[in-house]
């Protein structure tokens, strides 16, 4: 193959990969919202569990 039949598929290739990346980017910024609703209902699980758990007995 002729030298201009692989540049041609590697900037094809290129330009491929470049819109994947993209695609990935926009779809990892669409989920972040769900990052946060998630650390919000572990930090409540947490929270009623120490308050259901009982308090240590304090020595004397």
């Amino acid at each position: 193959m002729h030298p201009e039949t692989h540049l041609t598929q590697h900037t094809f290739r290129a330009a491929d990969l470049r819109a994947e990346a993209d695609a990935y980017r926009l779809a990892a910024q669409a989920k972040r919202p769900y990052a946060i609703r998630t650390r919000i209902g572990w930090t409540l699980v947490e929270v009623g569990l120490r308050l259901a758990s009982p308090r240590p007995a304090f020595a004397h």
